[in-house]
């Protein structure tokens, strides 16, 4: 299956920055299931992106604007080709053992809730974890303003994807599982799907491999997720981070498309 992604990101400041600095991981690489046919990213004023990657290996992109900046926008655009396999995810680069993945985080430590959600180690019980997360938190797409711990998310009624990403990486970790977070873009099962935000989900290490998982939808994940950067938590996934050095507040609009084309 062939994915297409626009994802536009849209910052407006009642005055004027005289600087910003951001660090963006907003491109896919070539896995084992994926392939990147093309992907671009367009910014609406003068601006420098140093290419670069990161501590996990993602690519990365360092943006540097220099001011007086009224408005920044951040316009990302692709196609990747995603392929059916039953084996693990295979990557050119894992900087990284497996074993990293079960460092216990602020953001992704389990307290009793969550620890009683996972029921062994397999890929099996991934795969329940998945879907009993799915069935005890009803799914809400509207994005939460700032990154929250699993077990404060644990407490809503509703939940993102990203809180049920960072709880499943939590329930997974208390079972003694490498786990880490990812993030990226999600058809989710719809001819074309329109977001205010990027998708979210998990990898965990199971049976000698690395496997992707999807709270979201309550299972595995499959060809209609692009995966784009992977870290211990949300906060070292985040698509865009960053600094502006000026005064006044700051408006942000995000709005992601993800449609399909059968090969």
């Amino acid at each position: 299956m062939r994915l297409s992604v626009h994802h536009e990101t849209r910052y407006r400041f009642t005055e004027p920055q005289a600087r910003i600095v951001q660090l963006l991981r907003l491109f896919p690489g070539d896995t084992s299931h994926q392939t990147v046919v093309n992907w671009r990213i367009d910014v609406d004023c003068d601006a420098r992106l140093r290419e670069g990657f990161d501590g996990y290996g993602n690519i990365t992109r360092m943006l540097y604007a220099e001011g007086p900046v009224d408005t920044l926008v951040l316009s990302v655009s692709g196609e990747a080709l995603l392929t059916e396999q039953d084996g693990p995810i295979e990557v050119t680069d894992e900087p990284f053992p497996p074993d990293l993945f079960r460092r216990v985080r602020p953001l992704t430590r389990a307290d009793a809730l969550i620890e009683g959600l996972g029921q062994g180690d397999d890929l099996g019980a991934m795969t329940a974890l998945a879907g009993a997360i799915h069935a005890r938190w009803p799914l809400d797409r509207r994005p939460t303003p700032a990154i929250r711990s699993a077990a404060e998310a644990a407490g809503d009624e509703r939940l993102g994807p990203r809180d049920m990403a960072q709880i499943f990486i939590a329930a997974a970790r208390a079972q003694g599982v490498p786990a880490r977070y990812v993030s990226g873009y999600s058809l989710s099962g719809d001819d074309e799907r329109r977001t205010a935000a990027p998708h979210a989900w998990a990898e965990a290490y199971v049976s000698g491999g690395w496997y992707a998982f999807d709270p979201a939808t309550g299972g595995r994940s499959g060809l209609d997720h692009i995966r784009v950067a992977v870290a211990l938590d949300a906060a070292g996934a985040a698509p865009i981070a960053g600094v502006r050095m000026g005064a006044g507040e700051e408006e942000l609009d995000v709005d992601v498309r993800v449609g399909s084309e059968t090969e």
